[in-house]
């Protein structure tokens, strides 16, 4: 089975999950977003802000794929880029991290590891951009896939709570927290992507 990890790009956009290519819910503010619903323009809204997050920032997201199959995607982009983000009541996320916005791993490839090291090659390249961490807005009343990632993944993944709501807490991954944190990206990287036959499943994340 193998396994590759690609940069999201405008060419490969179409390998998202067909809700996913047209869903702004982080990419544009409430009002505008709804606007661009009602429109019919959220699709081109979408492109339009991965263009631009490219071309300012840089790399914002990854496409995993199996026996070139697209399985799943993450996405992530300092919180300037992201303006839902402001609406939470744990808002604002740290200036010193990027915001993972979401990710997605499609259901029959769950429990296989890969929600785990899609988190693990965003934190390889943030480290190599000079970032120290991660943050995300965790859904803590998950009950299904949506725009919000459950905390309970984050938990599972190596975030920690730095900010408590009912609903919404705010989770951190600090890059450098241990020295070993790097290494252990890159061995889990390379030994997940590397395997050329499946793994036993793991528990589900």
């Amino acid at each position: 089975m193998g396994r590759r990890l690609v940069p999201l790009t405008l060419d490969n956009l179409q390998d998202l999950p067909q809700r996913c290519r047209s869903c702004v819910f982080w990419e544009l503010d409430p009002v505008s977003g709804e606007a661009a619903i009602k429109g019919g323009t959220a699709a081109v809204e979408k492109e339009s802000w991965i263009s631009a997050v490219l071309l300012d920032w840089g790399s914002c997201g990854r496409v995993v794929y199996v026996d070139d199959v697209p399985v799943g995607f993450v996405l992530y982009a300092p919180p300037a880029y992201v303006p839902r983000s402001a609406a939470f009541p744990t808002s604002p996320i740290s200036p010193d991290a990027v915001q993972l916005i979401t990710s997605f791993i499609k259901p029959g490839y769950q429990g296989q590891g890969l929600g785990r090291v899609l988190v693990q090659t965003v934190a390889k390249d943030l480290l190599r951009r000079g970032f120290k961490a991660i943050e995300a807005f965790g859904d803590a009343r998950w009950k299904e896939p949506a725009c919000l990632l459950p905390a309970d993944h984050l938990l599972a993944v190596g975030f920690k709570t730095v900010r408590q709501h009912p609903t919404h807490p705010r989770l951190r991954l600090e890059l450098r927290s241990t020295l070993s944190w790097k290494e252990d990206v890159e061995m889990a990287i390379d030994r997940l992507l590397g395997a050329v036959q499946k793994e036993p499943a793991l528990r589900p994340l």
